[in-house]
């Protein structure tokens, strides 16, 4: 009987300490595994769903050359579906009137020039951070409306008598180039009208209502079967760079400087070459 009393003793202890170690253990766990670790994980995934589900909207304003208006609208698209809540609002003009627009405090984040002369012009005047980065090339083309009715064929014929031609405005950098070439051939040309964009140009054009106007390869591309394109070999005088930059002040300085990588990364450079623009 003693020895039965005291297997019995032996053996409640024994079951104590399995009981006092099992609850130790499971008050280590935690509720969702050894040392915490599933609830750490669980965490840790919830805290980056919300930080991607909270991140504000952010509205990017990109002032760009009329000239870019097809490639920079895919652009901005693109951007756009990689960077979820962002909206890219595109503002399209001469080169000039963009650049008087930043100078008088128009709102702006990116600036994409059709020549370094106007970006230069916002340099100097420190409203543009960092240096600006050529990202595309582009040269002159002759515009005719289709069938060519006043049989324009060369750069020197757009001089003929009665030859009625729309060239872009001094300031704006398609008529910089074309008076560029006007001086390398010796051939004034005396145009009907002078538009501040390239894009006004092309439009009289194809609307009948000039013979003949001096455009850029890219917008005759675009154009399609609008206008017909008549290439010169003089137009190798006059070419363009295309050069883009943050704005200074800009309230979204670091989604600017993402998206003027975008245009000079290899994204844009297929963009661009398929709209006919050279590389720098």
């Amino acid at each position: 009987m003693r020895a039965h009393r005291h297997d019995a003793r032996r053996y409640l202890r024994a079951s104590l300490v399995v009981l006092a170690a099992a609850a130790l253990t499971t008050a280590c766990a935690g509720p969702a595994g050894v040392g915490g670790s599933a609830s750490a994980s669980t965490a840790a995934s919830a805290g980056s769903t919300t930080t991607a589900a909270s991140r504000a909207p952010e509205t990017l304003t990109v002032f760009a050359a009329a000239s870019l208006k097809k490639t920079f609208t895919e652009l901005a698209t693109e951007f756009e579906a990689a960077n979820p809540g962002v909206t890219v609002a595109l503002n399209f003009a001469g080169s000039s009137d963009l650049v008087t627009q930043i100078t008088e405090g128009a709102p702006a984040d990116v600036f994409a020039s059709a020549d370094t002369k106007n970006m230069a012009k916002l340099t100097a005047a420190g409203l543009v951070t960092g240096t600006p980065t050529v990202f595309a090339t582009n040269t002159l083309e002759i515009a005719v409306p289709p069938g060519n009715p006043a049989g324009v064929t060369t750069f020197a014929g757009l001089a003929d008598p009665g030859t009625k031609v729309v060239v872009c405005a001094a300031q704006v950098p398609c008529g910089a180039a074309t008076a560029t070439i006007e001086k390398a051939t010796g051939v004034n040309l005396t145009p009907v009208s002078e538009e501040n964009a390239v894009t006004d140009v092309l439009g009289k054009v194809s609307s009948g209502e000039a013979d003949a106007g001096l455009v850029y390869v890219t917008d005759v591309a675009a154009a399609g079967t609008s206008v017909l394109g008549i290439p010169f070999s003089e137009s190798g005088t006059a070419v363009n760079s295309y050069p883009i930059g943050v704005v200074a002040g800009s309230a979204h300085s670091e989604l600017a400087g993402l998206f003027a990588a975008f245009v000079t990364g290899p994204t844009g450079h297929r963009v661009l070459a398929a709209a006919g623009f050279g590389t720098p």
